[in-house]
């Protein structure tokens, strides 16, 4: 995931937003108590979201991957009075971290969070959604796109996480891992998709950030 000099990624960090006190706090419960911590969004990535929430403005947000609640209260920032996130994840051991979070943001009646499968859940959404973040089990990555797509409201957004998946991508497709493949075959979907623009941001793991015309 390191793909600028360590010395660059301080000053770039130095130079962006603060997160909020609560956010600092979050991002230390994470590193300290749940395994994996680098699934976080973190400072950066996270001041990012926020920022590409506030020029959206949302009313209604879709997030495939809730992890410890990070990215949804970064994402929250830019919502508009009475919008709503609905956020899914399978894991149950991270929902009382999840939703202790929420609950010190004040966030319970803006914040849906689901635990359970969103390849099960997301076909029984009737909302629109003018912004969706897939941030959840990268096998299913193409599946969520196509999942997604009709209940993303024409000049809404589609953004995925970790399409660079450190830099692997790069690779020969018959030398790489599964993972690697699916990553490789999504940014190559999107990338074809005439419904959509698209740019790759190689923003920490990467971002690919589609807007449906």
């Amino acid at each position: 995931m390191e793909f600028i000099d360590a010395a660059l990624d301080d000053y770039v960090c130095a130079h962006t937003s603060e997160e909020t006190d609560l956010l600092y706090a979050l991002n230390r419960q994470t590193h300290l108590k749940v395994l994996q911590p680098r699934m976080l969004s973190g400072h950066f990535q996270g001041r990012l979201l926020s920022m590409i929430s506030h020029m959206i403005r949302p009313q209604r947000v879709l997030e495939l991957g809730t992890y410890t609640g990070y990215s949804a209260l970064c994402l929250l920032e830019g919502l508009q009075p009475g919008g709503k996130i609905t956020t899914i994840d399978r894991n149950e051991e991270l929902e009382e971290l999840v939703r202790e979070y929420v609950a010190k943001a004040g966030a319970e009646a803006q914040v849906e969070y689901i635990v359970g499968d969103a390849m099960e859940i997301v076909p029984k959404l009737k909302e629109q959604f003018d912004l969706v973040f897939i941030d959840a089990d990268k096998e299913n990555y193409c599946n969520y796109y196509d999942l997604v797509f009709n209940l993303v409201k024409p000049g809404g957004y589609i953004l995925a996480d970790n399409v660079l998946w450190s830099g692997k991508v790069v690779n020969a497709y018959e030398a790489a891992d599964r993972d690697t493949r699916i990553l490789m075959d999504y940014n190559r979907m999107v990338n074809e998709d005439p419904r959509v623009e698209n740019i790759l941001l190689p923003v920490r793991d990467g971002l690919m950030l589609a807007r449906k015309k």
